[in-house]
């Protein structure tokens, strides 16, 4: 499938829809630091296994961690080019803003 504007916004989406749950939030900063399992982030942080492996399969499915079979381990690393993309994405529309700011600044400024 084309990846469409269209498809670039649902993607966009469901990155900050994974983002917006605090504990997912904090698991992704964690696994940014290294690798981890879902057993070790549990006994990390005040939820239970299976809530980080829901929280793991959400980040997961937005394409921002990464899991990678180590033994009889799964463990799971933030994806730093998923993560990159969603910055430059961000970026892009701060420039914009910027822009629309400064030219309403230089119209206030310098009335024609």
């Amino acid at each position: 499938m084309p990846h469409t504007e269209s498809n670039q916004i649902s993607d966009t989406a469901r990155v900050f829809a994974a983002l917006a749950d605090d504990t997912r939030w904090r698991i992704l900063q964690r696994l940014g630091r290294s690798p981890a399992s879902a057993s070790g982030l549990a006994s990390e942080f005040t939820v239970s296994r299976q809530a980080i492996a829901k929280h793991l399969a959400v980040l997961e499915a937005s394409e921002l961690v990464t899991s990678e079979r180590v033994g009889r381990e799964l463990r799971f690393a933030a994806a730093g080019s998923r993560l990159s993309a969603v910055g430059r994405a961000l970026d892009a529309v701060g420039t914009g803003w910027d822009r629309r700011l400064d030219a309403i600044k230089e119209a206030a400024e310098h009335p024609r």
